[in-house]
């Protein structure tokens, strides 16, 4: 089934049951009010929002209407937590590469992971306001799963287990503040500002064979500013799986219902041609962009997102249609 949040004035929304093709939706009043609600008592709300769902799809419901991503929040719009990880390999070997820094060995066997904050995300449509452009804004197109309750020391087979639900992810980055950050040696936090999702989120039943062994095997799109810049293939190259990285959290603590895990920048290696590299998949975010550059020029080339540029983030299925929706952001300044 496929889920979404509408705005209705209140921190937590509402939640809505949507079809399959994003045509129209349903408010899931008299089953759960909110999507966290739902996560919490999983076992005996989702079979009655997956009922709903198939009256929806079937035209069977009395009271559906047109689906509008403009008017969702995040599908959870804040969590107990936002767990972002870096599970694909090459986009930290092309940015250590291009600052000459040899990538550690344990990074192949051992994901990254930072804490992000998930008291206030952005909706697929919210604009990305920031005080500065001289901070680098930079978008990051990922895909991230919702959790139900997984225990501490759960396997990674365990912990596929305890995945709930599957949306779309734009980690936004501020490039320039994040030196001075991790020179402290405590991690991202100014440079981490409110992260998008995707309008809807939806049940692993919902992408059929493109989900395998913890890994969505689907292309994520990204187009800046209208054009397309990003082509990239989620599955294949995905060093760490979504089970792995819950794990990686579960090593020390539980994992609770309503808990938000991020794949990292989807990223593709290159190929040889002609003598010379080349990304044919391109980029989901302008700092691999610009580590391909210093790699090959000895310097960027491709500035940050300024205000008013526009990110478009989105993956389809086999079918071509898409599973999730677009997020689709703004990029815009502080208004006092």
């Amino acid at each position: 089934m496929k889920l979404a949040t509408y705005k209705d004035g209140s921190r937590d929304g509402q939640l809505v049951v949507v079809s399959r093709d994003l045509a129209t939706a349903h408010y899931a009043t008299g089953i759960a009010g909110r999507l966290q609600q739902a996560l919490d008592d999983w076992g005996f709300i989702s079979p009655q929002l997956q009922d709903l769902y198939e009256a929806l799809n079937g035209g069977r419901t009395r009271h559906a209407f047109p689906f509008e991503p403009q008017r969702c929040m995040a599908p959870l719009p804040r969590a107990y937590q936002w767990a972002d990880g870096s599970a694909y390999i090459n986009h930290v070997e092309l940015v250590r590469a291009a600052r000459k820094a040899e990538v550690p060995e344990t990074f192949y066997t051992d994901p990254l992971m930072y804490q992000g904050g998930s008291d206030d995300f952005l909706g697929p449509c919210d604009e990305v306001v920031v005080p500065s452009e001289e901070w680098g804004i930079d978008f990051e197109a990922e895909i991230a799963v919702v959790t139900g309750d997984v225990p501490m020391q759960a396997t990674p087979d365990e912990a596929l287990e305890g995945i709930r639900l599957v949306m779309l992810a734009n980690d936004v980055s501020l490039r320039n503040l994040i030196p001075a950050e991790l020179a402290k040696g405590f991690g991202f936090f100014q440079s981490k500002p409110a992260t998008a999702f995707s309008p809807v989120a939806v049940t692993l039943d919902e992408l059929g064979d493109a989900w395998q062994g913890g890994r969505l095997h689907l292309t994520l799109q990204s187009n800046w500013n209208g054009r397309r810049v990003g082509m990239c293939e989620a599955g294949p190259e995905m060093t760490f799986h979504f089970g792995q990285l819950i794990a990686h959290i579960c090593k020390t603590r539980n994992v609770r219902a309503g808990s938000i895990v991020g794949s990292g920048t989807v990223s593709n290696k290159g190929t040889e041609q002609n003598g010379r590299m080349e990304w044919p998949k391109g980029y989901s975010c302008i700092a691999e962009k610009r580590a391909i550059e210093t790699i090959q020029d000895g310097k960027p080339s491709t500035e940050f997102m300024k205000f008013g540029d526009t990110i478009r983030i989105e993956m389809k299925g086999k079918d071509g249609q898409t599973i999730f929706g677009a997020i689709e952001q703004k990029i815009a300044p502080v208004v006092r």
